[in-house]
């Protein structure tokens, strides 16, 4: 019965278990996971994260698992899940596409970028392609106010972007051909994100040694503090390549 407005709707069926060697695998690294801290209650967030590399996204499923391999209630998981917004709900693609539309990046064309990557995808925020490849969404902040705007995939970093090289990036993931980050690890899929995230090694060949820190714009300041002089070019202009320290 409804008022015109509200449907109550059925109650909804209980979360199906996990096939059980999935549940046996799960359970072993969930194990090595919770074993790492002094309390199993805190291992909560890599659990998810753990759950989320089985599917995508943290089904109704795994938060089940997470709550019966801790001890918690479903409702306590369920809080945690929702409160993060790295823990996706639904089902999603193997990219996510974040722009930052914070303030300083909309001011150097983040909002452009956004508006310019929802036609071109054909895409609402946090909505995925129809090829199941991309999923776009803006953000708040990639903190790395320095490069605006920024565009980030899987939370590796792709800095100085224009609306024209966000498109390339897409279409580009889309084709399968190779995404290289401005900085940091190489690129992998949201699900293999998620297992790295839960804190399992990264055993790609070179992904770890490939993973890079702040970038020069970033540590001016700490320069200055050590009463070093900075390079006088500290952040490219779009569209050229970056110069050395030497020049």
């Amino acid at each position: 019965m409804t008022d015109g407005q509200t449907s109550l709707g059925m109650p909804q069926l209980p979360a199906p278990d996990y096939p059980a060697e999935v549940r046996t695998r799960l359970e072993a690294d969930a194990k090595e996971i919770i074993a790492r801290y002094p309390g199993s209650r805190s291992a909560l967030l890599p659990l998810l994260h753990l759950v989320q590399a089985e599917e995508g996204h943290v089904t109704r499923t795994g938060m089940k698992f997470c709550a019966e391999i801790l001890g918690l209630t479903t409702a306590e998981v369920t809080a945690v899940a929702t409160f993060y917004t790295m823990y996706r709900r639904k089902p999603s693609g193997d990219y996510q596409v974040g722009v930052c539309t914070n303030t300083l990046c909309a001011v150097m064309g983040g909002d452009a970028i956004f508006e310019e990557l929802k036609e071109h995808l054909g895409v609402g925020n946090n909505e995925t392609t129809e090829d199941g490849k991309v999923t776009l969404e803006h953000i708040e902040c990639n903190a790395a106010c320095d490069f605006a705007p920024v565009v980030m995939v899987n939370w590796e970093f792709f800095d100085n972007q224009t609306p024209q090289s966000a498109k390339k990036i897409v279409d580009d993931l889309r084709a399968g051909r190779p995404v290289e980050p401005t900085r940091g690890a190489p690129l992998c899929t949201y699900k293999e994100t998620a297992r790295i995230l839960a804190g399992f090694p990264d055993e790609r060949e070179g992904a770890v040694e490939a993973t890079g820190g702040a970038g020069p714009a970033s540590l001016v300041g700490l320069r200055l503090a050590k009463g070093e002089t900075p390079h006088h070019k500290i952040v490219h202009p779009r569209g050229e390549s970056a110069s050395g320290e030497g020049e």
